[in-house]
């Protein structure tokens, strides 16, 4: 009597056409979980290095005025940092120049453009961190589904016969199992790679969150020095 081939591709190639639907889905979702990731990846170390040279530029010793040309000149490529910034700098202009002289209004109007700007960026920042998840916690039960199907298929063929050996259960369980197996393969790496950019994002936003209340508080006291030469 001739061993079944059990390799994983015969297995998957004599899975009932459900079950194959089921492991075509998951590889599929995979495959666009692994692309998500890779973009994620990108994506932060690209806003991290751009925060970090702009944060650099900003402490550097360079007048606000010229921050802000640059940050409008260089409006596509800068960072969530630099756009932020040159939001709360355009909207403490635009008071400026409708003469508002009230510190505290100057303050809040800059104040409330950046935190706009900062709840876009971190939007953007957290884009397709959605779908990380949803694969982690769907792809296991959806492989399990596959595996049920499976072994309930497999079980009905069996039904025919008069003699039931583990030689003729066993390729028809280890069929449904890969279900499971790519289920697992699928959402491992979205879990992981889930936890990951979740705790890069908090430090990016806790990040900008701090440069908000330093530039706030450097406004602030630019406009206590305007109100002291001002008197």
């Amino acid at each position: 009597m001739n061993q079944p081939d059990l390799s994983i591709l015969q297995l998957v190639l004599n899975a009932s056409w459900v079950v194959q639907l089921v492991m075509l889905l998951l590889v599929a979702v995979s495959i666009a979980s692994w692309a998500a990731i890779f973009r994620k990846l990108f994506a932060l170390n690209r806003v991290n290095t751009l925060n970090d040279d702009f944060e650099k530029d900003f402490w550097s010793g360079t007048s606000l005025n010229d921050l802000f040309a640059a940050a409008a000149q260089n409006a596509k490529l800068a960072g969530p940092m630099e756009r932020i910034f040159a939001s709360g700098m355009r909207e403490y202009q635009k008071l400026r120049e409708r003469r508002v002289s009230d510190a505290s209004a100057l303050l809040d109007g800059a104040r409330r453009a950046m935190r706009a700007s900062y709840q876009r960026e971190l939007d953007a920042v957290e884009t397709n961190l959605s779908f990380l998840a949803s694969v982690g916690s769907v792809s296991p039960y959806v492989g399990l589904f596959g595996t049920v199907w499976g072994i309930m298929h497999a079980f009905t063929g069996l039904a025919s016969l008069q003699t039931v050996t583990l030689a003729s259960v066993a390729p028809g369980i280890a069929e449904a199992l890969v279900a499971t197996a790519i289920g697992l393969f699928a959402a491992i790496p979205a879990v992981v790679a889930y936890n990951r950019f979740a705790r890069d994002i908090d430090r990016v936003a806790i990040k900008l969150e701090t440069f908000i209340e330093e530039f706030s508080n450097i406004l602030q006291r630019n406009l206590g020095a305007h109100s002291a030469s001002g008197h």
